[in-house]
């Protein structure tokens, strides 16, 4: 039996009236609105949902984001540097601030990724000396941090570091300045950049190696004073679940830093799986990947159990299901909604859990002083009575006065 004790904390509420006077022998409704932890996803399709002069798209697009808002508190926006600038000086900043103001406006916790990536880079840096591409890479992060800050609160700041001054599918411009940088410099250079340009948010580094070698280089970072808040586990499972051995395994692997841990990028697959030959998923290319019945019963009996392990971890603050819908990356049917936006086993099965076994509601009364005590998961909360509302965040066990207008 996992323990989810450390999730929750005590509350003991003093409820008032407008004129001080406690309001005792009350019944008292006590909902919670919104949870400590981040349950997150891809929240990509809220910038074309926002856009689309297709009326249609436009429609189906608005039902599945409304779909996504009733499991989700948390969502991940796009900002690869070759698709968010693709002319240089020409950034996609209004449409995707739409989008943050959007989710923001629902109480949505954002994150941007990433800020430096290898992958889906930004070509017209090419034309450039590594050390103009490295200038122009901290003025990127300059930027863009800058420019959300308040409202994005959490960042991949790089992304898949381990592989990067190595790889060589084709020639970019930031795995050459990590070869003259150095993983270490590189990451110390853009994370500080972060830093200066938003104190308060969350800086994460984040990999889909989850070897000795990605926790080499964060021992390394770190004794190098790198700043990082978060570190995030990429768990793509298109060729089968890790289950519960290897995710143990990971946990133990990154939890000896005392550092928050992110699983940033979740999939699991309901149709049929990747063949195991594929070392980079990207090579699997095919024309229909279809979800199947049998595949839709085994991906939500194994969201639930890779959940109910992550949420019961001290360190695990935040869960991201990469693909909301499935026949986004690689096709896969990856997604909680099918193409049609139906909605699938794993859906209901991880609103269960977030919205029903993890979620705090009911009905108490106040003694003859006013007070009530309650235990409940860390989040945001309302309280009514007969005499008005009130709301409050439990984040840690605290005594709350509270006073209750109409």
């Amino acid at each position: 039996m996992y323990d989810f004790e450390h999730r929750k904390a005590n509350a003991r509420l003093h409820l008032t009236g407008k004129d001080g006077t406690p309001l005792s022998g009350q019944s008292v409704r006590i909902d919670q609105t919104n949870h400590a932890f981040l349950f997150g996803c891809g929240g990509f399709d809220t910038i074309p949902m926002l856009s689309s002069k297709d009326d249609q798209r436009k429609a189906l697009l608005t039902e599945r984001m409304e779909k996504w808002l009733r499991l989700f508190n948390y969502g991940t926006l796009p900002f690869y540097w070759g698709r968010y600038e693709p002319e240089e000086g020409k950034p996609a900043f209004a449409e995707t601030m739409a989008a943050v103001r959007w989710l923001r406006d629902r109480g949505v916790q954002v994150k941007g990724h990433p800020l430096c990536w290898h992958t889906v880079c930004a070509p017209w840096l090419l034309k450039y000396s590594n050390e103009e591409i490295f200038e122009k890479q901290i003025d990127r992060i300059h930027r863009d941090v800058s420019a959300y800050r308040g409202l994005i609160g959490l960042w991949d700041v790089i992304n898949e570091v381990v592989i990067m001054p190595d790889f060589d599918r084709y020639d970019n411009a930031v795995t050459r300045i990590c070869r003259d940088k150095g993983r270490v410099g590189l990451v110390k250079a853009v994370f500080e950049a972060a830093k200066e340009s938003d104190p308060k948010a969350v800086l994460l580094i984040n990999d889909f190696n989850t070897s000795m070698a990605y926790a080499d280089l964060i021992a390394a970072l770190l004794d190098a004073g790198v700043p990082i808040g978060a570190i995030g586990i990429q768990s793509h499972q298109h060729q089968g679940y890790w289950g519960l051995e290897k995710l143990e395994m990971v946990l133990e692997r990154f939890s000896r830093f005392g550092l928050p841990i992110h699983f940033t990028e979740n999939t699991l697959i309901s149709g049929e799986l990747m063949p195991e030959h594929i070392v980079d998923l990207n090579d699997w290319q095919v024309d229909a990947w279809p979800t199947t019945p049998e595949g839709e019963e085994r991906q939500a009996q194994q969201i639930t159990e890779m959940y109910t392990a992550l949420f019961a971890h001290p360190l695990v603050e935040a869960i991201t299901t990469w693909d909301f819908c499935d026949g986004y990356w690689l096709k896969a049917p990856s997604g909680l909604v099918r193409a049609d936006n139906s909605e699938k086993p794993a859906y209901h099965a991880l609103h269960a859990l977030i919205h029903g076994e993890w979620e705090t509601h009911g009905t108490l009364a106040t003694d003859e002083n006013g007070f009530v005590s309650f235990t409940g998961f860390k989040g945001a909360y309302t309280v009514k009575t007969d005499h008005g509302s009130a709301s409050f965040d439990l984040t840690d066990s605290a005594d709350v006065t509270l006073c209750l207008n109409d």
